[in-house]
């Protein structure tokens, strides 16, 4: 048996994060001498001295710290042993979080959520359109359930969902069409590029091909397709999103010698896949068996 208890530490972890004694008690309602002998009782059983006083107030010693840092990761796992327990004891969730990046294919989603709807229809799904770390941000943070993203997170392991096709793209008049032979990027850095903005707050990235002298950044696809079909621009953008413009004619491939197809390899992550509810897990389901329809019918 452990010489510590998970409470003791509990206390020395609250005692440290509130600058004292006193404030600690009142966050974990408990009298300051409760608290004072725990850390004391740790101290004695340890044979280390964690804590030391500065003035009114008291700090971590050199092994103090080495020691809390260790306990927190015990502190957390039991947290979330503990909302293992509860997900399983209330059963289904209330919520489902999505973050999804723009770029997957909307009418996959669609079906996905359709499929899922008819099975849980009282869940409810908050669904974020997320641009490049966006999603990934999301899941560092604990806002997002179930992230779909071309990114990968570090410390999470996602499985693969599915892959999107980007085509470099502009109106059919567009001047870089008016050339009437094939395009290299020298040609397209004398043109105005239309690139969507990472939807992260911390950590912004760029992606993708990004040298036009000229360049308008916008915060939706739909954007971007639009101002495409008005002739403002070229971009990358996923085919499966820019299909009945191409049909209509009214978007064209640009005609670049390498570099005009790219694809994006999507990947579905989960917060907590031990800890994820029923009604988070068939959601997962549902989005993987749409992916799987999608392909099948795609290829025919």
């Amino acid at each position: 048996m452990s010489r510590v208890t998970l409470s003791q530490w509990q206390m020395l972890a609250a005692v440290v994060d509130h600058g004292g004694f006193a404030r600690a008690a009142q966050v974990v309602h408990k009298s300051p001498s409760t608290l004072n002998h725990a850390v004391h009782k740790l101290e004695e059983q340890l044979g280390v001295k964690v804590l030391e006083p500065v003035g009114r107030n008291v700090r971590l010693t050199e092994p103090g710290e080495m020691l809390l840092r260790r306990a927190r990761q015990l502190i957390e796992s039991a947290e979330a042993l503990e909302e293992v327990a509860d997900s399983l004891a209330e059963g289904l969730e209330a919520e489902v979080v999505l973050a999804i990046d723009q770029i997957f294919p909307p009418d996959v989603l669609a079906l996905a959520l359709e499929r899922f709807s008819q099975a849980f229809p009282h869940v409810r799904i908050q669904l974020h359109e997320t641009v490049l770390n966006g999603g990934v941000e999301m899941l560092y943070d604990g806002r997002a359930d179930l992230v779909a993203s071309g990114l990968a997170a570090q410390g999470f392991l996602g499985e693969p969902l599915a892959t999107v096709t980007f085509l470099a793209v502009a109106h059919p008049d567009h001047a870089l069409h008016r050339l009437g032979r094939p395009l290299d990027l020298r040609d397209l850095e004398q043109h105005r590029q239309l690139v969507v903005r990472d939807s992260a707050q911390r950590e912004a990235m760029d992606a993708g091909w990004l040298k036009a002298e000229q360049r308008w950044t916008v915060s939706h696809l739909a954007t971007s397709v639009d101002m495409l079909k008005r002739g403002l621009g070229f971009a990358w953008v996923p085919k499966t999103l820019i299909e009945p413009a191409l049909s209509r004619g009214e978007l064209l491939p640009l005609p670049l010698l390498v570099g005009g197809v790219r694809e994006v390899p999507f990947q579905l992550i989960h917060r907590d896949r031990d800890r994820a509810g029923p009604a988070t897990r068939a959601m997962a389901a549902a989005l993987m068996q749409s992916v799987s329809e999608w392909e099948a019918t795609s290829s025919e």
